[in-house]
């Protein structure tokens, strides 16, 4: 199946395969604010694979909602790739599902963290041990970036389903 590179083509994508493997798939987002839940969602039959998302704004959730560790917030700030990473494996865990899929990040206006605007990790988790993380340094304004992010997240998801290794990578369409 060959994606459209676009966020919605990718989101339709993880569904259509999500749904051939019979797995289950929830997200944990900061900067993206439930856009990629948005994305998921807006795909007919997503009810199939979707179990739901967390929107982990902020801190205290990342630790007290999807169990990423306090002292890795502490020393590092919410927007590193091992809190993304602890973010997906949180969600698959505390929502039951097969795989899980993460979003941190700054999408300005201001740095965050000592991270400047566009610094972005997206990570998943998944039922075999998969965890990926991949780090993004996005272009744009705060609308731009947390729109890059989910096609970010996606493509990643998207690649990393079995049976879809060859699938395309476009989270760096718009980065730098």
């Amino acid at each position: 199946m060959t994606a459209d590179p676009g966020a919605g083509g990718a989101a339709a994508a993880v569904v259509a395969r999500l749904t051939e493997l019979g797995a289950s798939l929830a997200a944990a987002e900061s900067l993206t604010g439930g856009l990629v839940a948005a994305e998921v969602t807006s795909v007919p039959g997503a009810s199939r694979a979707f179990r739901g998302s967390v929107t982990a704004y902020a801190t205290d959730l990342k630790r007290d909602v999807l169990g990423v560790d306090g002292r890795l917030l502490d020393e590092r700030g919410a927007v590193d790739p091992d809190v993304a990473r602890a973010m997906a494996a949180g969600v698959r865990r505390a929502l039951g599902a097969d795989w899980g899929v993460a979003t941190t990040g700054v999408a300005g206006p201001e740095p965050q963290d000592g991270q400047p605007v566009g610094t972005v990790h997206v990570a998943i988790a998944g039922p075999g041990g998969e965890d990926k993380v991949r780090s993004l340094r996005l272009n744009g304004g705060r609308a731009d970036i947390r729109k890059e992010t989910v096609r970010g997240a996606l493509a990643l998801l998207l690649g990393e389903l079995p049976g879809n290794e060859r699938a395309q990578d476009t989270e760096e369409n718009g980065g730098t």
